[in-house]
């Protein structure tokens, strides 16, 4: 025997009394070898219940050969507390809370893989001293409709800046032993009908702009676990879905790991079965009526796959399969014996959090240079709004959060700006005074008795003679706002922000908006605000962050990962008619067209030549960058060759400052409709005033395919190209032109 963990040292002892030492208790044997080996020794219940929850959060161990259970939270954003066995209400722990990390979209607005590294590499520890087995995370599904309840817990709208990003998240994370199960595999991209929406998409899309993120995430970041989404696909909920499990992701991606259901998103044994499901997890998803208690033997993988089993109705080698893809996850981490202990709510973790948050901030506008607020001796500074004061990291769904602390944006103003400046606050308006999710409570008492005409004259008291107003507004995480199984009504602010922002304005032209969201929304009054600065929701260190960057002590280098629409009319999943699709007859299924086919966010808007609110990639520094001229040179390297692009980057300001330069790819004569430009390029630089770096790039012949639905199979054209680089994708500053001719690329 070799090294072996303590929690299985017993049953090892228990076997070599008998002569036998497990092969797969020996960790210098190979997986293949420890999984054929404890295989060998399964009975069928012992395989099968390995493959269905035991609890809410749970899945069995085989006891008997010292295998222990599986251990699943939610994340993405931190490690969810504890609930009861059997029940959704709190297990009543004092010792379950987490630090808060930063929503997904603020790290996508990052454009940072070290920080996506980092962000993954601490929330994991906190997942393994937790003694969690599997993250449920991170989300990638793609940003189709600003209504999209759930979009705060992705990461934009753009394929190629998700696959960049959720690699490093995923190394991070199963660094500690503990599986990253990348979600919602596939096509979930609204939350309104759910369960019964029908997605119709057609080939190109689903492979230029719904896969990628997760195909990277498996064949780049080897992910352990891969979560199945509610909706259907091809009239098959995803979660047992032959094409998407079976052909796509098995087959064609080479998948190891485990497909893990959404808690309630399996509906039928027999496709559970068959179409690539290997763990079932959820509530009543077992034909039960709902709220029947410790039911787990009757979910559609326990005992009617027993049953079938039995009679001869199930392949046991299918059943196999699905247990040594448990048994090697087990092997990866629950039976790993060289994994790390983790931490909790450490020093680092709160740095970590607070470095993710202000380098995701995106100042979007700073007319007149408003910001940054320097602290000045006798000052006055008003703060305005309910988001300055609430709490964000309870609500919104699974990813509500028991936070050991979150320091509020007022606070954290009040902090940075110290005994100098005379800070002011009024609430402004009400919004959700409440603070409670699944038994987890904020702690706030936000009631509020006045009337919104108090509140509003209130507001304009104390920002009439203020040398500078902070609004801090936006959204929330409750229903109808940026929350799991509900959509937004509108793109407009709730809670009469708007008509209070306009009031605002005319009484104090030094106004600042910071907008607490994980969605775009509309601004109709963006002409008179001098200042707006996108905040997203940050988590335990959210009022640090902000201040930081209000106040100049971090220079905001975020862009957006996701395109500002002015309007609805600006997104092509609004311009067909209902987004959500429309019910059959008779039937509780709706079907949801993907008319736009691959014009999502900025290609829509590119296709249309329109000006959006702020463009895809947008985001503005306390200093400025000049772009020279870029230059190209072809090498070959193999068959095809490879294209260098440089482009000298200028620090013009007089602080330091990051710039991200983005690369952007025209096809300039296609044979299907492509894009006018697609992102397939970034980097982030970090420059001293007067400093240049030449930033290069480099260009392979996959970056210039598109999905053909005649080969089946990503293609690339002979022809002409163009490469476009740019501070946004509504900003470009250069561009060279290449050819791809003769299976090669070269620079005419």
């Amino acid at each position: 025997m070799k090294r072996l963990s303590l929690a299985l040292l017993g049953m090892a002892v228990s076997l070599c009394l008998w002569g036998e030492t497990p092969l797969y208790l020996d960790s210098s044997a190979s997986i293949e070898q420890r999984i054929d080996d404890a295989l060998s020794r399964m009975t069928i219940r012992e395989k099968v219940n390995m493959l269905h929850a035991q609890s809410k959060f749970s899945s069995a161990g085989v006891p008997r050969l010292g295998i222990p259970e599986f251990w699943t939270t939610d994340g993405p954003h931190g490690i969810r507390p504890e609930v009861l066995w059997d029940e959704w209400d709190q297990a009543g722990w004092t010792n379950d809370s987490c630090t808060a990390f930063p929503a997904l979209t603020c790290l996508a607005a990052t454009w940072n893989p070290e920080v996506s590294y980092l962000y993954g590499k601490s929330i994991g520890e906190e997942a393994r001293y937790r003694k969690k087995d599997i993250l449920l995370g991170p989300g990638v599904n793609i940003y189709r409709t600003p209504l999209n309840g759930r979009n705060f817990e992705y990461m934009g709208e753009d394929p190629y800046l998700a696959s960049q990003m959720v690699v490093p998240y995923i190394q991070g994370v199963q660094s500690n032993g503990v599986a990253a199960c990348v979600k919602h595999f596939a096509l979930n991209n609204h939350e309104v009908n759910r369960h019964t929406t029908n997605v119709i998409v057609d080939e190109r899309a689903l492979h230029e702009i719904y896969l990628p993120a997760f195909k990277a995430a498996v064949e780049k970041g080897n992910a352990w676990s891969i979560m199945g989404s509610y909706n259907l696909y091809r009239d098959q909920h995803v979660c047992h879905n032959e094409y998407l499990l079976n052909d796509m992701l098995k087959r064609d991606w080479a998948f190891d790991g485990v497909v893990v259901s959404d808690w309630g998103g399996t509906h039928n044994t027999e496709q559970a079965i068959t179409n690539g499901l290997d763990m079932e997890f959820g509530s009543w998803t077992n034909g039960l009526s709902a709220g029947a208690s410790n039911a787990y033997d009757n979910y559609y993988l326990a005992d009617p796959y027993i049953e079938r089993l039995a009679t001869g109705a199930a392949d046991e080698n299918v059943l196999n399969d699905k247990v040594r893809r448990v048994l090697r996850l087990a092997f990866r981490t629950n039976m790993n014996t060289n994994r790390p202990f983790g931490s909790l709510c450490s020093p680092e973790h709160s740095a970590a959090a607070r470095e993710i948050g202000r380098e995701g901030i995106v100042l979007l506008k700073n007319d007149g240079k408003v910001l940054p607020i320097r602290s000045e001796k006798g000052m006055k500074v008003a703060v305005i709004g309910e988001n300055a004061i609430k709490m964000m990291t309870v609500g919104g769904g699974s990813s509500s959060l028991k936070a050991r602390y979150e320091i509020s944006p007022l606070d954290g103003l009040r902090k940075a700006f110290g005994d100098k400046v005379e800070l002011v606050y009024a609430r402004g308006y009400v919004g959700d005074p409440s603070g409670e999710y699944n038994g987890v409570t904020s702690g706030q008492d936000l009631s509020d008795s006045r009337s919104a005409a108090e509140l509003l004259a209130e507001a304009i008291d104390v920002s009439r003679n203020a040398d500078v107003v902070i609004f801090v507004g936006g959204l929330n995480k409750s229903a109808g706002q940026d929350c799991e199984d509900s959509d937004r009504a509108s793109l407009e602010l709730p809670y009469g922000q708007n008509e209070l922002i306009e009031a605002l304005a005319a009484v104090n032209p030094r106004l600042v908006f910071v907008n607490v969201s994980g969605n775009a929304v509309a601004m109709p009054w963006i002409k008179k605000v001098p200042a707006v600065v996108q905040a997203w929701y940050l988590g335990s260190e959210a009022g640090n962050a902000i201040a930081d960057v209000i106040t100049g002590q971090y220079n905001p280098s975020g862009k957006l990962p996701m395109t500002f629409p002015a309007s609805l009319s600006q997104v092509g999943a609004h311009c067909f008619g209902n987004y959500l699709g429309e019910k059959r007859e008779n039937e509780n299924i709706y079907d949801c067209t993907y008319n736009e086919g691959i014009f999502v966010g900025y290609r829509w808007i590119d296709k249309h030549k329109e000006k959006p609110l702020f463009p895809f990639g947008h985001g503005l520094s306390y200093t400025t960058f000049a772009y020279g001229k870029p230059s190209a040179s072809a090498k070959r390297m193999d068959a095809a060759g490879t294209l260098t692009v440089s482009v000298p980057v200028t620090n013009t300001g007089d602080v330091d400052g990051s710039e991200t330069v983005q690369l952007y790819i025209t096809d300039v004569k296609s044979s299907l409709p492509r894009p006018e430009k697609e992102l397939k390029g970034f980097r982030k630089v970090k420059l001293a005033p007067g400093e240049t770096q030449n930033v290069e790039f480099t260009i392979l012949p996959e970056h210039l395919a598109f999905y053909s639905p005649e080969a089946g199979s990503m293609v690339t054209e002979q022809g002409k190209f163009r490469v476009k680089i740019g501070a946004s994708s509504g900003d470009i500053r250069g561009e060279v032109e290449f050819e791809f001719v003769d299976n090669a690329i070269a620079v005419r």
